[in-house]
């Protein structure tokens, strides 16, 4: 396989995959609204926080940007690189320039999913057709993973897809852990112990932006509380989305590839950090400091996998 086809359909995976975060954190954080009483304000500038693109937003402190603002710049500012316009249309031009490598029927259903969502973007600001609009992304990028799954052959080029779907959810789960062990809603008026009540809640919301609250209550079996979040998400090895189980299906992929021993090295090296945190301490003293670590892991993972497989190789080394 050509690199530059390895590296189109590797993004396209991890656009697909941030468009799909996209529409759970704006989602999620909208229901949240109703499970909260009157006067607590949610902290909508947390999105933007989680995503990272914080240098992008030009409208004032991200702390207190209204629903509206952060919903536009989430989902439609062209000026956002990652919003979900700009991430559906990346994934879509690189879908197709690689269309005879993936299956036709999902380079139409990303095209399809694009122009839907660009024509209804600008309705999103209303709750309701938002959530329809928001709905719709979610499952149609899930329905294109379950394509891909079933109708393209299990090769090199799907390795690369698997590769970049699975390091863009270690690095979101990352992201939203970090985000809510800092608290997804603001403290009022200096009085952080205002927030205590709604710890749960918080916490819930943060499963629920991953789907994972219906799998956490199975195999967890407690209240939702922040130990229990947190260890389910970074450690657990068996449901889809968190950190571990990531990086295990990512380190799968990489012993298929050739070359791969410098990408291995650093997969292995986050997941022997995730084996050997302390939760309850972490959570005590640095858990965003250790979450920060770890996210600079996961990219540095990306930066072994374009060095090997994507950057043209230097003269001396390709003469050696």
């Amino acid at each position: 396989m050509l690199s530059r086809v390895a590296e189109r359909i590797y993004w396209m995976s991890r656009y697909m995959e941030r468009s799909e975060n996209v529409a759970r954190l704006v989602n999620v954080n909208s229901h949240l609204l109703m499970d909260l009483p009157r006067g607590i304000r949610v902290g909508w500038g947390s999105l933007i926080k989680i995503s990272g693109t914080g240098d992008y937003f030009n409208r004032g402190d991200t702390e207190e940007a209204d629903e509206r603002t952060v919903v536009r710049f989430m989902l439609s500012d062209r000026d956002n690189p990652a919003s979900l316009l700009n991430s559906l249309s990346w994934a879509r031009e690189n879908a197709r320039i690689t269309r005879e490598i993936i299956p036709m029927e999902a380079w139409e259903l990303i095209n399809n999913l694009y122009l839907e969502v660009k024509d209804n973007l600008s309705k999103s600001v209303a709750r309701r057709e938002r959530n329809r609009v928001l709905h719709t992304v979610i499952a149609s990028i899930q329905q294109f993973t379950g394509l891909l799954a079933g109708c393209m052959s299990h090769n090199s080029a799907y390795d690369f897809i698997r590769i970049g779907r699975n390091l863009e959810r270690a690095d979101m789960t990352t992201r939203i852990v970090d985000a809510g062990s800092a608290n997804l809603l603001p403290h009022l008026s200096g009085e952080e112990d205002v927030l205590e009540p709604y710890d749960n809640i918080l916490w819930m919301s943060v499963l629920r932006s991953l789907s994972a609250y219906q799998m956490y209550s199975q195999h967890v079996q407690d209240r939702v509380n922040a130990e229990d979040v947190v260890t389910f998400l970074l450690q657990d090895g068996m449901f889809p989305r968190s950190v571990s189980h990531s990086l295990g299906e990512l380190e799968s992929c990489l012993h298929k590839l050739p070359n791969s021993d410098e990408a291995l090295r650093a997969v292995t090296g986050v997941r022997r950090r995730l084996r050997s945190a302390n939760i309850p301490e972490l959570l005590e003293s640095g858990l965003q400091e250790y979450v920060d670590n770890v996210q600079l892991e996961v990219a540095d993972i990306h930066r072994q996998i374009a060095n090997t497989w994507f950057l043209p190789v230097a003269p001396q080394a390709q003469s050696q």
